[in-house]
């Protein structure tokens, strides 16, 4: 039979992170900030926690809006994952949205303590542009196949 032993789990909220395209530039949005976790900035898409009794969709717009200051046209569903199954309770909801309006500053919310740089970039930047985050791959390489099919 097994031993017996302990693990820690990191209790954790759940989250959602969107690819933005914008169907009048032609250009996908992503945002770029300082994360403390790998201590440099960090180039991915817009992300945020889902509040209590909010739903995932709901969540990804306001998102949208906060950091990148656009509404939603259309979203889409890609996947949802857990972020480190080992350690952690937290799934994020990815998802694929198109724009074509800002209507805000975007640049995240100082009350949060955010302050986020918005990066755009074309389709061949965008399948050449080393990533270091996976919830950024997971939407791109997701953006690519669906590209190819």
């Amino acid at each position: 039979s097994g031993q017996e032993f302990t693990r820690e789990q990191f209790i954790f909220g759940h989250a959602v992170a969107v690819l933005v395209f914008d169907t009048r530039r032609q250009l996908y949005v992503f945002t770029q900030q300082f994360r403390y976790g790998p201590e440099q900035e960090v180039l991915e898409i817009a992300a945020g926690m889902i509040d209590p009794g909010e739903a995932p969709e709901t969540t990804v717009r306001r998102e949208i809006h906060e950091e990148l200051g656009y509404e939603v046209d259309t979203l889409t569903h890609i996947a949802t994952v857990f972020s480190t199954p080992g350690a952690s309770t937290e799934s994020i909801a990815i998802f694929y949205a198109e724009v074509s309006h800002q209507t805000g500053p975007g640049g995240g919310m100082a009350g949060e303590n955010e302050y986020i740089k918005t990066v755009t970039m074309d389709w061949d930047a965008l399948i050449t542009e080393p990533f270091h985050d996976a919830k950024t791959m997971v939407a791109v390489q997701w953006k690519q196949l669906e590209k190819c099919r």
